[in-house]
């Protein structure tokens, strides 16, 4: 096998893992978000359960985007496939980055502002 053959393999391989990631990630949230029904009241279960979920497709979709990069150096260089791909990779980041403020809280260039206005309290 070429380095084009055990680089489209790799990158197939993270686009396996990337999806098993978000459905494990999203059947693990679940099961927690059962057992903390039990303990807590819902608002605070679903806080954890959207919370959970978040953290999963977000680290699924890093092995994505990975897969993504990788295949760049595979496929023919066209500007369709460059421009397809740039668009993929600029979609997943995206929503990557919505999820961490969703799951945080807070953008990521306030967090300081945040931690430091936390700590003077």
């Amino acid at each position: 096998m070429g380095t084009a053959g055990w680089m489209a393999e790799a990158a197939r391989l993270l686009e396996w893992i990337g999806v098993g990631v978000i459905v494990g990630g999203a059947a693990l949230a679940t099961l927690l978000f059962l057992r903390d029904l039990r303990g807590k009241d819902r608002r605070a279960a679903y806080g954890c359960y959207r919370a959970n979920l978040g953290r999963g497709i977000l680290l699924g979709l890093e092995f994505l985007v990975g897969a993504d990069i990788i295949a760049t150096v595979t496929a023919p260089l066209t500007v369709e496939s460059v421009s397809l791909l740039g668009l993929i990779v600029l979609i997943r980041t995206l929503l990557s980055f919505s999820l961490e403020i969703e799951i945080e809280g807070v953008a990521p260039w306030r967090r300081q502002e945040t931690a430091a206005g936390d700590d003077s309290r």
